[in-house]
């Protein structure tokens, strides 16, 4: 996946929650952002964030995250890329015969 980010955002420190799961039944990770909804094109970065969880383990961590806003090009070409990509997965097939 290409990734556009011109800079220019804004960016704000907060408060987050990891929530990591490794069981034979689930395995997930998790990042809840106190405060802030993120929209299309913003980056997060996860201050030291733990990076293995050990088979049945489940963690609930705090951490501080640094959320960086999409200026609107960057916006727009995150919306249009996606929209793109999206396309990729429709599959049209045509064939000779009839459908049975």
């Amino acid at each position: 996946m290409i990734q556009y980010f011109l800079g220019g955002g804004q960016s704000v420190q907060v408060p987050c929650t990891i929530d990591m799961l490794n069981t034979a039944e689930f395995v997930h990770a998790h990042v809840e952002l106190e405060g802030i909804e993120v929209g299309p094109g913003d980056t997060v970065i996860v201050h030291d964030a733990p990076t293995h969880v050990a088979f049945g383990e489940h963690r609930v961590e705090r951490r501080m995250a640094t959320v960086t806003r999409a200026t609107a090009f960057d916006r727009f070409i995150t919306k249009i890329t996606a929209y793109l990509e999206l396309t990729e997965l429709y599959e049209v097939g045509f064939s000779a015969g009839r459908a049975r």
